[in-house]
């Protein structure tokens, strides 16, 4: 829809009104902030833990939100149906990093009884990390990948899920095998050369 222009003539001199398409007119949209959760559990075709999450849809939550996830569903925005996790396993809260435009998220352990271990880190209750770009996040049999893509929002950010089929630690101790000069993946047995070759 383009322009439209109107002529109203008062008291001998054309009035013109300039009315713009609604496209024209509206805000930009920006961009939300948007962290990306892929989720496995061993049992999870068997117990379906998993089966209270939404997958492959963008979940849009307030920036002052802490979203906190466990087994509560009167606590928790996200629920994990399983007897063995905390009421609240962990929280996450949304940040702009100090004296920088770009967001971000922490992570903090809920439990009282399971340490929660991000990239290595492992945090007891109450302790709290900044989340990388990409990080992995463990606790009892779960693995949770965790990958965030930025956005200017300030106002919002969403969640996105993901479930995995694989172990995301055998996935990810196979990227990273290292690659040799030949082009060949290392392997973790001996190997037989024949010099001739």
């Amino acid at each position: 829809m383009g322009v439209v222009f109107e002529m109203i003539y008062t008291q001998n001199f054309p009035k013109i009104t300039i009315a713009m398409s609604s496209f024209e007119t509206a805000d930009t949209e920006e961009i939300a902030t948007c962290l990306s959760i892929t989720v496995y559990h061993p049992s999870q075709e068997e117990k379906q833990v998993f089966r209270a999450l939404s997958f492959c849809q963008r979940q849009q939550l307030r920036a002052d939100d802490l979203v906190k996830f466990g087994r509560d569903c009167n606590v928790c925005h996200f629920n994990f149906v399983d007897g063995r996790v905390s009421r609240i396993q962990f929280a996450l809260q949304f940040f702009r990093h100090f004296n920088s435009s770009e967001f971000g998220f922490e992570i903090k352990n809920m439990s009282k009884k399971v340490k929660l271990t991000v990239d290595n880190v492992e945090l007891a209750y109450l302790n709290k990390v900044d989340l990388p770009e990409t990080c992995m996040v463990l606790f009892g049999e779960y693995q949770i990948l965790m990958q965030k893509q930025g956005g200017e929002s300030e106002d919002y950010f969403d969640i996105r899920f993901e479930l995995a089929e694989k172990s995301l630690l055998q996935e990810k101790r196979l990227l990273k095998k290292p690659i040799l000069d030949y082009g060949m993946i290392q392997n973790d047995s001996p190997i037989e050369i024949d010099e001739n070759e």
